[in-house]
C-alpha cells in the first residue's frame, strides 16, 4: 500500500463544459521551478486525486492552466505499483503500434467510462517541481494514465479519443456489464 500525501489542500475538480478543459495549458517558466506555487500545486493535485479516488489529475482539471500533472498507479493484479509522481512540462514520445483499447474514466466527466485507444508505451521527458529532469518509459496502465493526463494539457478529454461512442456508459453499468470483458486489440 502506498503512502498517500496528507499535506496540500483539496481543490475542486472542474467538469466538462468549463473552458479551461478545452484550452492548451501554458508551459511553466523556468523561474517558477522550486517556488511555493509549483510545490503547492503538485501537492494539491496529489491530495485531490487521492481524495477523489483518481489515478491521475492534470492542473487544468483544477482550473490551473499550466502544464503540470500528477498520477499514481496502484499495484493490482498483474500491475506493479508506481509511486505518486508530479510531472512539469512533460513531453511524450508515443511508442509501439498498434494502439490498444482500454477502459477510461475521468474526474472531470464523473460517472462515465469508455473504450479509448492508446499506444502501449510512452517515453516521458519532464521535470519535477524543483526543476530536476526526469526521463523514463511507461507501458501498460502506467503509460495509459500518463497519456490520458497529458491530453488534458492540450485541451483533450478521453471522449475525444473514442472511436466508437457505443462503449460510453455510466460506471454502474460498466461495473455490471463490461468491466471484466476481454478487450480487443486495435490495429
Amino acid at each position: 500500500m502506498s503512502t498517500r500525501p496528507l499535506d496540500g489542500r483539496h481543490r475542486t475538480v472542474v467538469r466538462l463544459g468549463n473552458p479551461v478543459l478545452r484550452e492548451r495549458a501554458q508551459e511553466v517558466p523556468r523561474e517558477r521551478f522550486g517556488t511555493r506555487f509549483l510545490t503547492d500545486l503538485g501537492r494539491d493535485l496529489l491530495r485531490t486525486m487521492f481524495e477523489d479516488n483518481g489515478v491521475g489529475l492534470a492542473a487544468p482539471q483544477v482550473g490551473a492552466g499550466v502544464r503540470v500533472l500528477a498520477y499514481y498507479v496502484p499495484g493490482e493484479r498483474d500491475r506493479h505499483e508506481v509511486a505518486p509522481q508530479v510531472l512539469v512540462n512533460p513531453v511524450l514520445t508515443l511508442l509501439g503500434e498498434p494502439t490498444e483499447l482500454g477502459w477510461e474514466g475521468c474526474l472531470s466527466l464523473p460517472g462515465l467510462r469508455g473504450m479509448v485507444p492508446r499506444h502501449p508505451a510512452v517515453k516521458v521527458s519532464a521535470f519535477d517541481t524543483d526543476g530536476n529532469p526526469l526521463t523514463f518509459e511507461a507501458e501498460g496502465f502506467h503509460g495509459r494514465v500518463i497519456q490520458h493526463e497529458y491530453d488534458h494539457l492540450d485541451g483533450i478529454v478521453f471522449v475525444d479519443r473514442m472511436r466508437d461512442m457505443s462503449s460510453l456508459m455510466f460506471e454502474e453499468e460498466w461495473e455490471q456489464y463490461a468491466k471484466e470483458k476481454d478487450l480487443p486489440v486495435e490495429v
